[in-house]
């Protein structure tokens, strides 16, 4: 299973300098970046937001400067707000970030968790299901063919143009991103795409019938189950203690959920909240790392899932508190986790 980090490049909303407070966040986020890399992770991801309190409206630049710093760790979106994009620009960027990277890069796409970029690019919030739709079916045929014939409604259509740079890898790699919704994840699923899904609240059991779904939606269609790949993507920390961790990671993940929480009509949450979630069942992968290993194999063993993806960096975590995580979850939590499911695979062996 391949195990990363996601974040979204959080910075201050309120800062007063607010070009000073994006310089300072993404020079930290370049370096934690190249601290995962070099601590042997997997999988880096970058949220596409358009909002004040996040730094990462254009990932594939970001991307691209980790690419130079890095060797060895796959870089991916996560997510690139398809809807109110455009594929060709997105496949564009991608496409040359792959090139700087030596075949690193990967595109996770989806509709967004918030909604700014709609009316900021044009687009109607009415057409929000029709946008995704025809703009995945685009860049599902660039991603196909150099020379590409494609019409739609919500986009001009293109004749016979070819779209360059090709990516090094022979398919630059696409992810659908759901955060729950049964149509995606059996779209997903019928069209044999990679699925990322997040679990960001409630208890994650629950979301286990969604993979089956998957599953069966791509068996139903024909789909080579080879080529299925499915990612948790989850909040937590890692600390040298669990009471560390807890205390580290509860005011600034409180703080964003209870902004957002009042953009939306969420209730508050407080520290019972907090401590019930990072309990064995619940939703945040927090603590020390034999803490964190042990959960997150317990849930490969739930959802089957390929990859691991968890968001340590939200809101205005100090950074050498996230760099010290980075260092524990590929020293510590990662060979944990390998050794814990490489001895589950020997008590299981195939045909048994």
């Amino acid at each position: 299973m391949e195990l990363g980090l996601y974040t979204f490049a959080d910075v201050d909303p309120n800062a007063i300098d607010k070009g000073a407070e994006g310089r300072r966040r993404l020079a930290n986020l370049l370096e934690e970046i190249e601290l995962a890399d070099q601590v042997g992770l997997d999988v880096f991801g970058l949220g596409e937001h358009h909002r004040p309190d996040y730094a990462a409206s254009a990932p594939a630049v970001i991307l691209a400067a980790a690419a130079s710093r890095t060797s060895r760790i796959r870089l991916s979106s996560a997510v690139t707000v398809l809807s109110s994009d455009d594929p060709v620009r997105v496949f564009q960027q991608f496409s040359t970030l792959d090139l700087l990277s030596n075949g690193r890069a990967e595109i996770m796409a989806g509709r967004g968790s918030f909604i700014e970029s709609f009316p900021l690019f044009g687009q109607s919030l009415d057409d929000y299901d029709q946008l995704f739709s025809e703009k995945l079916d685009l860049l599902l045929a660039i991603r196909e063919s150099e020379k590409v014939t494609w019409s739609g409604d919500m986009r001009p259509s293109i004749d016979d143009r070819g779209v360059y740079p090709r990516p090094l890898q022979d398919s630059l790699p696409l992810w659908i991103a759901v955060g729950g919704t049964p149509q995606s994840v059996a779209r997903a699923g019928a069209l044999g795409l990679p699925m990322a899904l997040a679990i960001i609240g409630g208890e994650p059991r629950r979301f286990a019938p969604l993979f089956e779904l998957y599953r069966e939606a791509a068996r139903r269609a024909g789909q080579d189950p080879a080529k299925l790949k499915m990612s948790i993507n989850v909040h937590g920390f890692i600390a040298d203690t669990t009471e560390k961790a807890a205390d580290q990671f509860y005011g600034p993940q409180a703080e964003v959920m209870n902004r957002i929480g009042r953009e939306r009509g969420w209730g508050a949450t407080n520290r019972a909240h907090f401590d019930q979630a990072r309990s064995p069942t619940g939703n945040l992968f927090l603590g020390a790392p034999e803490t964190v290993a042990q959960k997150i194999v317990a849930h490969q063993k739930l959802f089957r899932n390929d990859r691991f993806l968890l968001q340590m960096a939200i809101g205005l975590m100090p950074h050498d508190q996230i760099m010290r995580g980075i260092e524990l979850y590929g020293t510590k939590v990662a060979p944990l986790v390998r050794e814990m499911l490489a001895e589950e695979r020997g008590s299981h062996p195939a045909g048994a």
